[in-house]
C-alpha cells in the first residue's frame, strides 16, 4: 500500500480508501456523493468533535503550569514547576501525535530528545527548559483551544443544520406538530394527510440539507488541514534539528565512502601495479644475471619486462583516473565525459550545454555518475546506444544518461544504483531511475550548482 507525503507530513492511506495495490480502487459513485459515507470522514469528524476537550484540558494545564512557574520563580521553587510542566506537555504532545497518527493518518516523528549536560535533576530540568520543542509543544497547548473551538462550532452547526433540513420532510411523518400540519382529516373510506406547507418548500429544503451534509466532509478536511499543520510545525522535531540529523547521516555516507575508496585504490594497487613492478623487479634482477653469460636470453627478458612496464603504467594511469583524471581539471565536463564515452562498449553521444563550470567538487560528482552509469551500461544494459546530457536549470545540474537497452534497473534493490544514490544525496542531490522492463532506461541526477571559485 503506497504513502502519500504533503507539505505537513506522510499520510497513511487506510483500507476502505483504498484497493490491492498502489492504485486507488474505483467506486461507482463520484468523490462527492460518497465522501459522508467513508471512515475517513468520520475519523476526520471524531478528531474535531475530540479537539475541543482535549484543547480545553491542554489549554488549562500550559496556563497554570506557566503561571504558577512565573508566580513562584522568584523563589526558585517556580523552575521546577515551569520545568515539570514543559515535561508533561512533552507527554501530552506524544498523545497527540497517536491522536493524529490514528485520526488522521498523519504520521509524525517525535522531536529531538532531550541531552542533558550531566547527571542529575538539575541537568534534566535545565535541558527542559532549553529544549525548543518543549516551548513548541507549550505554544501547541495555548494555540489548540481557540483553533479547536472554532472548528467545533463550525462543524457542529453544519451537521445539525444539514441534517436537519434534509430531514426536514420526515417531521410531517413522526412529528406533525412541528411540521405545520393539522393532524388526520377522514373523507369517506380513505384516511388523508393535509399538508399545510407548501411541497416546494419542503422539497427545497431537502435539497439544501443534502448540499450542506454533502460539503460538511470536506469543509471538516479543510479544518483538519489546519490541524495537520499544527501537529506537523509545532509537535514534530524542527527543520533545523532534521536538517543536523540528515547531515549527520550524509556525512556517515562521505566517510564510509571515502573509506571504500581507498580500500579499493589500495587493493587496486596491491593486486594490479604492485604485483606487476615486483615481477619487473625479479625479471631485471634475472637479465642482470643472465647478461654477461647469454646476451640474447638476458636482452630478450628485458624486452619482456619493458611490454610488463607499459602494462603497469597503463594501469596506474587507470587508476589515477579512477581517482581523479587529469582531462576533467585541465579541460572540464566536456572532454572528460567524452573520454569516457569513447571507453564504453556501446556508442554514447555526449551533449554538455554549460556556460560556465561547476565548483571541483559537483564537477567530479558528475564525472563519476555518469562513469558508473556508462559502466552499468556496459556490462548489464544490452543497449544499441547511449547518450549523455548534460546542462543546468537555475541553481541545479543535471545529468541524464539514457539507453536503449533491457531496462529493469533499480536503485531501491541494493545494486550500484543504491550506491550512487547514497554518494548523491550527501550532497543535497537526486537520482531518479526510470526503467520500465523492455527499456528504455533513463537515469536522471539532480546536483546542486555552485560555480568554480566558490
Amino acid at each position: 500500500m503506497a504513502t502519500q507525503y504533503s507539505e505537513y507530513g506522510a499520510y497513511t492511506p487506510y483500507a476502505d480508501e483504498y484497493g490491492p495495490g498502489d492504485g486507488r480502487r474505483r467506486h461507482r459513485l463520484p468523490a462527492v456523493l460518497r465522501a459522508p459515507l467513508e471512515a475517513r470522514a468520520w475519523r476526520e469528524l471524531a478528531y474535531v468533535l475530540l479537539s475541543l476537550p482535549i484543547g480545553i484540558a491542554l489549554f488549562t494545564f500550559a496556563v497554570t503550569a506557566l503561571s504558577l512557574g512565573a508566580s513562584l520563580i522568584v523563589t526558585f521553587v517556580g523552575i521546577p514547576v515551569l520545568a515539570a510542566g514543559l515535561a508533561v506537555c512533552r507527554g501530552f504532545a506524544a498523545l497527540e501525535r497517536v491522536r493524529a497518527r490514528g485520526l488522521l493518518g498523519l504520521d509524525v516523528a517525535a522531536p529531538e530528545p532531550l541531552r542533558p549536560r550531566g547527571r542529575g535533576a538539575l541537568a534534566r530540568m535545565n535541558a527542559v527548559l532549553k529544549s525548543g520543542a518543549s516551548w513548541r509543544h507549550v505554544l501547541y497547548a495555548l494555540v489548540i483551544l481557540p483553533w479547536a473551538t472554532f472548528s467545533f462550532c463550525v462543524t457542529v452547526i453544519l451537521c445539525t443544520f444539514g441534517w436537519s433540513m434534509l430531514t426536514y420532510p420526515l417531521w410531517f411523518w413522526f412529528f406533525p406538530m412541528y411540521g405545520g400540519q393539522d393532524g388526520l382529516q377522514l373523507y369517506g373510506d380513505e384516511q388523508h394527510q393535509i399538508y399545510l406547507n407548501n411541497p416546494f418548500e419542503i422539497t427545497v429544503t431537502a435539497l439544501v440539507g443534502l448540499l450542506v451534509t454533502l460539503a460538511v466532509p470536506w469543509i471538516v478536511r479543510a479544518l483538519t488541514t489546519v490541524d495537520r499543520l499544527l501537529v506537523h510545525g509545532l509537535l514534530g522535531p524542527s527543520r533545523l534539528a532534521s536538517r543536523v540529523v540528515e547531515l549527520e547521516v550524509d556525512r556517515g555516507v562521505v566517510v564510509d565512502t571515502a573509506a571504500a575508496d581507498l580500500r579499493r585504490i589500495e587493493r587496486d594497487l596491491h593486486d594490479g601495479a604492485q604485483a606487476r613492478l615486483v615481477a619487473l623487479a625479479m625479471d631485471l634482477g634475472l637479465a642482470k644475471e643472465k647478461l654477461r653469460e647469454d646476451p640474447r636470453a638476458a636482452a630478450r627478458m628485458v624486452d619482456e619486462a619493458h611490454g610488463e612496464v607499459k602494462t603497469a603504467l597503463q594501469e596506474l594511469r587507470d587508476l589515477a583516473r579512477g581517482i581523479h583524471p587529469a582531462v576533467l581539471t585541465d579541460r572540464g565536463l566536456d572532454a572528460a565525459l567524452s573520454s569516457v564515452a569513447s571507453r564504453c562498449a556501446v556508442p554514447v553521444r555526449v551533449e554538455v550545454d554549460l556556460a560556465e563550470r561547476p565548483a571541483p567538487a559537483i564537477e567530479g560528482i558528475a564525472y563519476f555518475t555518469v562513469s558508473e552509469l556508462l559502466q552499468n551500461v556496459s556490462k548489464h544494459s544490452r543497449a544499441r546506444a547511449a547518450t549523455v546530457d548534460v546542462w543546468r536549470v537555475d541553481n541545479r545540474l543535471l545529468v541524464q544518461v539514457v539507453d536503449d537497452g533491457v531496462g529493469g534497473a533499480d536503485a531501491s534493490a541494493g545494486s550500484g544504483l543504491a550506491g550512487l544514490a547514497g554518494r548523491l544525496d550527501a550532497v543535497d542531490g537526486i537520482l531518479v531511475v526510470d526503467s520500465p522492463a523492455g527499456g528504455p532506461t533513463r537515469v536522471t541526477a539532480e546536483l546542486p550548482w555552485r560555480p568554480a571559485g566558490l
